[in-house]
């Protein structure tokens, strides 16, 4: 069997006083119902700063981020955790291991295509992030700092509504007026796009993947071929008075 984990993922286990209740107020997607979810840590103007999944174990929360920023991630939430009674630290028991088929773990909660995602002790040395990133790119997918911004894209210009990133009817969160006030008004006039190599608009280029024959850009949707964009983004390049 192929080496199935995901080496440059970590886990942050949040424990103690209503972790979901916590999160709830905090990040873009429902933490009251059922996760896996994908979400993100915006800033004030609804722009990502970190994106993550969302897992349950019992009353804990483990949120599946990229293990470059966990550090950061964790120190964030730790200043919004003030004098609750809430741990938030690294778990080192677990790794995130990721398939692009079986019946192992659970779909990914972003998008079908994308395979099957659990939490597991790591196995072996060689990762399978290479495979993941080939698969999500050639599906569309956009994921961590590298290609969304660090505090430079707005949230649902990251596809987020199309990627099941966001609730728009949870209630309050850091960022929530900007991203909600885009949406009613249906005003996503950007959106990252991954384009073959050949097709690259430097200017527009966010980061390039040559190896891979993918370049991420921050495109307007007037820019965008919907006949070539993925299947689940093509409705959202179409203008809504067509």
């Amino acid at each position: 069997m192929a080496n199935t984990t995901l080496i440059n993922r970590a886990l942050i286990r949040l424990s103690g006083d209503d972790v979901r209740g916590f999160l709830q107020g905090l990040v873009t997607n429902d933490t009251a119902g059922d996760l896996p979810v994908w979400a993100a840590l915006l800033s004030a103007q609804g722009k990502a700063l970190f994106d993550f999944l969302l897992w349950a174990d019992g009353d804990d929360i483990l949120i599946d981020c990229e293990r470059d920023s966990a550090g950061d991630l964790a120190k964030r939430l730790t200043l919004y955790r003030l004098r609750r009674a809430i741990t938030i630290e690294r778990e080192p028991d677990l790794c995130v291991h990721w398939a692009p088929g079986g019946d192992v773990g659970v779909v990914d909660p972003r998008l079908p295509e994308l395979g099957w995602r659990w939490l597991a002790p790591a196995e072996g040395d060689v990762g399978a992030d290479d495979a993941w990133r080939a698969h999500r790119l050639a599906l569309g997918v956009t994921e961590g700092r590298a290609e969304l911004g660090d505090g430079t894209t707005l949230w649902l210009e990251c596809n987020a509504a199309e990627l099941n990133g966001v609730s728009f009817t949870k209630g309050c969160y850091v960022g929530q007026e900007n991203t909600a006030r885009m949406n009613w008004r249906q005003k996503v006039n950007r959106r990252l796009v991954v384009v073959p190599i050949a097709e690259a608009d430097e200017k527009r280029q966010v980061i390039a993947y040559p190896q891979l024959g993918w370049s991420v850009e921050h495109r307007r949707v007037e820019s965008t071929d919907a006949v070539h964009a993925p299947p689940w983004m093509r409705s959202a390049l179409v203008p809504s008075d067509a």
